[in-house]
């Protein structure tokens, strides 16, 4: 990692804060585990408790002892997602050599997902739009994982943009990156996660050499990309 490469002040934990036990026991695990596969291949509002409890041998009373609600379900299975979400990018940002690198290293990291085996698009995305209403927390969960993201990506950009004479605002080409991100993993299933995946790589690569031309890390272009 170069040593003035951060994510800086994005380390930030979800707003909500439910009535949700928290103790990690082998039954509330196993809970969320069924769950949030059955939430991500099904869809959120397409499972309910009975669907769950038909999967897990366990007890209605022991379902209820660890998640209060179903949306104390919901918002746990959005947490893990957004855990493993900020440990691949904390991982892509820890093995890059300048920002520019990383935001390449996110977006072969989002084209490489596409094709992996049970992809349904992004678990964000899809529960943001089953539950469109602002004050429910499930969409306020999207909504905390969105504003970390947009915080993580712009923060990269400036810091690429810091020597830059003109100080262009970060935020702007976050916004770009992002409706890239977006766009990719929504189109994946329907015109094929190898191609979007490269255009992707292409329009990160684009994106990079419009905002900051001289700052190229040396990386050879990947065949993919030229194309």
């Amino acid at each position: 990692m170069h040593p003035s490469l951060t994510i800086g002040k994005t380390e930030r934990s979800f707003c909500y804060r439910g009535p949700m036990a928290t103790t990690r026991t082998p039954a509330r695990e196993r809970l969320l585990s069924v769950a949030s596969g059955l939430f991500y291949r099904e869809g959120i509002r397409a499972v309910g408790v009975e669907r769950i409890l038909a999967e897990v041998p366990t007890t209605r009373a022991t379902f209820y002892r660890h998640f209060p609600s179903r949306d104390d379900l919901v918002v746990a299975y959005l947490r893990g997602v957004d855990t493993r979400i900020r440990a691949d990018l904390r991982a892509a940002v820890d093995g890059a050599a300048s920002p520019s690198a990383a935001l390449r290293a996110i977006g072969d990291a989002v084209a490489d997902s596409l094709a992996t085996p049970g992809f349904r698009g992004c678990a964000f995305l899809n529960a943001g739009a089953e539950f469109p209403d602002p004050d429910h927390p499930i969409h306020r969960a999207v909504l905390d994982h969105r504003a970390w993201y947009a915080a993580t990506i712009t923060g990269l950009f400036a810091q690429i943009f810091d020597t830059d004479a003109e100080r262009p605002d970060p935020r702007h080409a976050a916004q770009h990156f992002i409706i890239m991100r977006d766009g990719a993993m929504a189109g994946a299933q329907l015109d094929g996660a190898a191609d979007v995946g490269d255009v992707l790589r292409r329009g990160v690569d684009g994106l990079l050499n419009v905002v900051h031309p001289t700052d190229l890390d040396g990386r050879p272009i990947d065949p993919r990309r030229s194309r």
